[in-house]
C-alpha cells in the first residue's frame, strides 16, 4: 500500500511533465522498462537521431502513467479489506501484593484455627458418655364409691391436668434446686471439674458458684417434652458411664419425689375442703328443720298439704250432704201442707249445711287452723319453702358427704405416680463431643468470616 501512495503522489505533482522528458520510476515494487539515457551515449547519437528518440520517449512514459493511474483509479474504486487487530497473548499470572495478602489472612484466620481445633478435639477433648431416658406423669381415672352422685366432682377435685404437672417436672429437672440437692449427694462439681486443667472447653471451671454449676447443668442436660403426648426425654451426660447412668436415676427419683409431694398436697387441700363443704352442708340442714319445726309449732300443723287434703275432704262430703238435703226437702214439699214441720225441718237442715260449707271455705282464705290471722294459702305456701330449702340442704349434705368419702378414698391411695417408659441407660462409647461436627461448623464459619473480610476489604479499597 505504501508503494502505490508514492506513485501517485509523483503523477499528481506538477512538475512531471516539464523535467526535460527524464521519465519517473517507482520507488519501491515497480521498474520502468525505458531508462534515462546515459551522456556519452548521447554524444554519440546523431542529431537526426536525438529528436524522434525523445518523442517516443515521452510517449512511452506518458502511457506507462496513464495506465498506472488507470490501474490506481480501479484500485481505490474496490473496497478497502478489513483489518484485525489480533492482541497478544496474555503473559504468565504472577503473584501480586494484595493476593499475598489474602492468602495471609486465610492462613491466619482458617487455616491455623482449623488445624488447632482439629488437634484439640483429637487429642484434649475428654470423652462424655450420655445416658438416655423416658418417663411421663399418669393420672389414675378410677373413682370411689358413690363418685355417681358428685356430678364430675371427682375429676374437679382430681386437681391440675397430668400435663400441667409434666410442664412443672420439665421446669423443675432444669432448676437450680435441683442442682443443688444433686451437687449434695453426688458431688457433682467434683466430677465435672476434674478434666479441666487438661480440657477447658469441656470441662467445669473450679470453684464457681451454684449459678455456674446451674449454666454447665444446662449444657449437659437436655430435656426434651412432647405436649402432646406429655412425654419427657432426659438426655444426661458425663465424664463415666456410670455416673451417667446414676445422674439419670437420681433426677427421676428427684422427680417422683416432687409428683408425690404435689399428691400429698392435693390429698391434703382435697379433704379439708371436702371437710368444710361437709360442715357448711351440715348447719344449713339444720337449719332449715328448724325453720321447718319453728312453723309446725306455730300453726300446730304437721303437714299443711295433708291438713288441705283432709280439709277438702270435708268439704266434699258436706257438699254431699247438702245435695241430699236438697232432694229431700223436694220430696218432702210434693206431700206436705204448709205448716208441716218436715218442711220445716228440711229448710233448717239445708241452712245450716250451706253455712257449714261457707264457713269452711272461708277458712281457706281468713284463717289458720290454730285459729290464727294469716291466710291459709300464705301457710301454705311458707310450708312449701321450707320444704324445697330442708331437701335442698339434704341434697347438699349427701353431696358433701360423698365428696367426703372420694377425698378419703383419694387420700388412700397414689392417684398421680411417674410411670418411667425408658430406664436409664448404661452408655458403651463415648458419643461426645461430637468431633466431626464441631470441627466441620467451625471450619464452615471461619471460611465464611474470611471471606466476608475480604469482600469488605475488596470494597473499601474500590471506595477510595
Amino acid at each position: 500500500m505504501a508503494d502505490h501512495n508514492g506513485n501517485a503522489a509523483k503523477v499528481n505533482s506538477p512538475g512531471a511533465g516539464n523535467d526535460g522528458g527524464r521519465p519517473e520510476s517507482a520507488e519501491t515494487g515497480t521498474t520502468d522498462d525505458t531508462r534515462t539515457p546515459d551522456p556519452s551515449q548521447a554524444q554519440d547519437d546523431t542529431g537526426a537521431e536525438a529528436a524522434p528518440d525523445d518523442a517516443d520517449t515521452d510517449q512511452s512514459q506518458a502511457n506507462r502513467r496513464a495506465k498506472r493511474a488507470a490501474a490506481r483509479a480501479k484500485r481505490d474504486a474496490q473496497p478497502t479489506p478489513r483489518v484485525i487487530e489480533i492482541r497478544p497473548m496474555a503473559g504468565k499470572a504472577q503473584m501480586r501484593k494484595r493476593h499475598w495478602g489474602l492468602l495471609t489472612a486465610f492462613i491466619l484466620m482458617v487455616l491455623i484455627p482449623v488445624v488447632g481445633i482439629g488437634y484439640y478435639l483429637k487429642t484434649i477433648a475428654t470423652d462424655q458418655y450420655a445416658s438416655e431416658s423416658g418417663f411421663s406423669v399418669r393420672k389414675e381415672d378410677v373413682g370411689a364409691p358413690g363418685a355417681e352422685l358428685m356430678g364430675g366432682l371427682t375429676s374437679f377435685l382430681g386437681g391440675s391436668s397430668s400435663a400441667g404437672e409434666a410442664d412443672m417436672l420439665y421446669e423443675f429437672i432444669q432448676s437450680q434446686n435441683l442442682v443443688a440437692k444433686l451437687d449434695e449427694r453426688l458431688d457433682l462439681r467434683a466430677h465435672y471439674t476434674a478434666p479441666y486443667a487438661d480440657d477447658p472447653v469441656f470441662g467445669l471451671k473450679p470453684g464457681g458458684t451454684i449459678e455456674d454449676l446451674t449454666d454447665y447443668w444446662h449444657r449437659i442436660v437436655r430435656v426434651s417434652f412432647d405436649q402432646g403426648t406429655g412425654l419427657i426425654n432426659l438426655h444426661v451426660r458425663a465424664f463415666t458411664p456410670e455416673m451417667a447412668a446414676q445422674l439419670s436415676d437420681e433426677i427421676i427419683r428427684e422427680s417422683q419425689d416432687l409428683v408425690n409431694e404435689l399428691n400429698a398436697t392435693a390429698r391434703s387441700d382435697m379433704l379439708k375442703y371436702a371437710e368444710q363443704d361437709l360442715v357448711e352442708a351440715v348447719a344449713r340442714l339444720k337449719q332449715a328443720r328448724e325453720a321447718l319445726v319453728n312453723f309446725r309449732t306455730r300453726t300446730q300443723i304437721v303437714d299443711p298439704q295433708s291438713d288441705l287434703a283432709g280439709r277438702m275432704g270435708v268439704l266434699n262430703s258436706l257438699q254431699q250432704q247438702l245435695a241430699q238435703a236438697l232432694i229431700d226437702f223436694d220430696i218432702v214439699t210434693q206431700d206436705a201442707v204448709a205448716d208441716d214441720p218436715r218442711v220445716t225441718a228440711a229448710q233448717r237442715r239445708i241452712e245450716v249445711i250451706r253455712a257449714r260449707i261457707a264457713d269452711e271455705r272461708r277458712t281457706f282464705s281468713e284463717e289458720d287452723m290454730a285459729g290464727g290471722d294469716e291466710a291459709y294459702p300464705a301457710l301454705l305456701a311458707e310450708y312449701e319453702s321450707l320444704v324445697v330449702d330442708s331437701e335442698f340442704a339434704g341434697e347438699a349434705y349427701r353431696t358433701a358427704l360423698a365428696a367426703l368419702d372420694i377425698a378419703r378414698a383419694n387420700a388412700a391411695r397414689q392417684s398421680r405416680y411417674l410411670a418411667t417408659y425408658l430406664e436409664p441407660t448404661v452408655p458403651e462409647r463415648a458419643d461426645y463431643p461430637q468431633r466431626g461436627m464441631i470441627f466441620g461448623l467451625a471450619t464452615l464459619f471461619l471460611v465464611l468470616f474470611w471471606s466476608i473480610a475480604s469482600l469488605m476489604y475488596y470494597a473499601f479499597r474500590d471506595r477510595k
